[in-house]
């Protein structure tokens, strides 16, 4: 059980939720708090002109609603914005967005009835998840579209994914005795006007982030040992001298890997040996190429960026962020914008950038594998079989080529694109939920690149033999992938090998470079 209330939600928390299927367990005192938050807004509302619990929502605040409609105006917000359209959200990422609000909710300023986050804990708990669209928010007054299907399925409405199919949500409902919520005061409101969406698959972001850049340091060490590359550019002595934490971070973890690999070189025993230096050209390289001998330059700003982004995401996972704010510590209400979602939507769009530049580097490195005349050491495309009659992994560059190029262009910022809208009311805006889908899109698309990369790797390592030299961390992902991805040598459809290794990539961990 993660209980949800009264301490810091971590990603590691998030992550158990998500990937793990932990359960939901609502702590007592934070419950109690969230109580005592609904019956100050009780009392405190009457006789009073409070945005959204008497009054139209955005341009139409102006207009007061009458005692007899208050009730029915939640329920015509939750519908009237139920506007989504685009793919369907998967379910881990409406589950996502569901452990956010409810962590928001959990906080006690929200003036919401504890029937809410009971009822989302049972939802998040039975695996229940909204249907939610990708398209609609803008990610300024929350992201009030995603939210609104959220808010639909609350009332009973709309249609959920359950065990991976779409039902209406009150047979759904019916079938585990859930009683769909009833509006108390501004429960409508609430659920609308906040962040969760942006966060929910930010949160997934970074997870998944932290995976990519593990595999990414993996593989660039692994390719160093194919290469038999110098041991200097990743050493202590040279990257201790450049002040980043993320370069040193991963020179540390590189050093980790390696400590006992028969293939990498100590350049004292080579190219500063006499007995060498008396020829006009050196066969041997004296520094490799930029994508094997600047990975601690390249990938240290991506740590730094994966780093920043959990400290923001998280703050914002843990903070209230609908509006106005039910104040009952402060005996007050306060109208503002916690709902804008400009803090996630800047990390999204730095993220995003970091992992498109991961998946440039792995595209050079594989690249470089590829071709004979680069590495000097393989034969063209890695092919085991006949040269000219057997095309190795010529295909699947393709594959890696595009795939990188659309990162590229996805990489362009939605965080300074914001379009006036709801009659100039949201006149500057974050597009939070745009920037956290396509880092998704940037992010699914980058496992796609490093399976290509691995299986080239793996080939790679067969050609030359050489097994038995690797360090024990690389020689250990060798047998655990050849388990799903045998050596070939003939020709042979590889989109299904592909999908294998990307599902493998996204579900395992062999090192973490991200341990405190």
């Amino acid at each position: 059980m993660i209980l949800v209330g009264q301490n810091t939600l971590s990603l590691h928390d998030f992550s158990e939720l998500i990937f793990k299927q932990k359960k939901v367990a609502l702590d007592e005192a934070a419950l109690q708090k969230v109580n005592t938050n609904f019956e100050f807004l009780k009392q405190f509302s009457s006789n009073k002109l409070i945005y959204g619990i008497n009054t139209g929502f955005g341009p139409m605040a102006q207009y007061k609603v009458t005692e007899e409609n208050i009730l029915q105006l939640q329920y015509n917000l939750i519908r009237s914005h139920s506007s989504g359209s685009g793919k369907l959200m998967p379910a881990q990422l409406s589950k996502a967005l569901m452990i956010a609000r409810l962590n928001s909710f959990m906080q006690a300023y929200s003036g919401v009835h504890n029937e809410v986050v009971e009822l989302l804990k049972e939802l998040i708990n039975l695996d229940i998840c909204p249907c939610i669209y990708e398209h609609g928010g803008v990610g300024a007054s929350g992201d009030l579209v995603q939210l609104a299907h959220l808010g639909l399925i609350l009332i009973g409405e709309g249609e959920v994914i359950f065990e991976d199919n779409i039902y209406p949500t009150i047979e759904i409902f019916n079938k585990f005795n859930i009683k769909p919520l009833s509006i108390h005061i501004r429960e409508g409101l609430a659920i609308l006007n906040g962040t969760s969406a942006m966060t929910g698959i930010g949160m997934i972001n970074i997870i998944q982030a932290q995976k990519l850049l593990n595999w990414s340091v993996l593989f660039s060490a692994m390719i160093n040992e194919i290469v038999e590359a110098f041991d200097d550019h990743y050493s202590l002595e040279l990257n201790i001298v450049k002040h980043h934490k993320g370069q040193n971070k991963i020179a540390a973890v590189m050093r980790d890997i390696l400590k006992d690999s028969n293939m990498i070189r100590d350049r004292s025993e080579h190219l500063y040996n006499p007995d060498n230096l008396d020829q006009e050209i050196f066969e041997d390289k004296v520094q490799e190429y930029y994508s094997l001998r600047c990975v601690t330059q390249v990938l240290g700003p991506i740590y730094d960026t994966i780093e920043q982004a959990e400290n923001v995401v998280v703050n914002e996972l843990n903070s209230v962020n609908d509006n106005p704010v039910i104040d009952h510590i402060n005996q007050n209400i306060f109208h503002g914008g916690n709902f804008h979602g400009d803090y996630v939507s800047l990390e999204m769009d730095k993220l995003k950038i970091a992992i498109t530049k991961l998946s440039m580097l792995a595209e050079r490195q594989l690249n470089y594998l590829l071709n004979s005349r680069l590495n000097q050491k393989l034969p063209p495309f890695v092919n085991l079989g006949v040269l000219g009659f057997n095309f190795g992994m010529q295909g699947m560059q393709f594959t890696a080529t595009s795939t990188v190029a659309e990162n590229q262009t996805l990489s362009f910022p939605m965080y300074v694109h914001s379009i006036p809208n709801n009659n100039d009311n949201q006149d500057i805006v974050s597009m939070g939920c745009n920037a956290a889908l396509m880092t998704k899109r940037v992010i699914d698309n980058s496992f796609e690149v490093l399976g290509i990369h691995l299986m080239t790797i793996l080939q790679a390592i067969d050609y030359l033999g050489c097994q038995d030299r690797l360090s024990a961390v690389s020689k250990s992902l060798y047998d655990e992938v050849r388990q799903i991805f045998p050596k070939f040598i003939e020709d042979q459809p590889k989109y299904k090998d592909l999908a294998k290794i990307k599902e493998f990539l996204e579900n395992t961990e062999h090192i973490s470079a991200f341990t405190k």
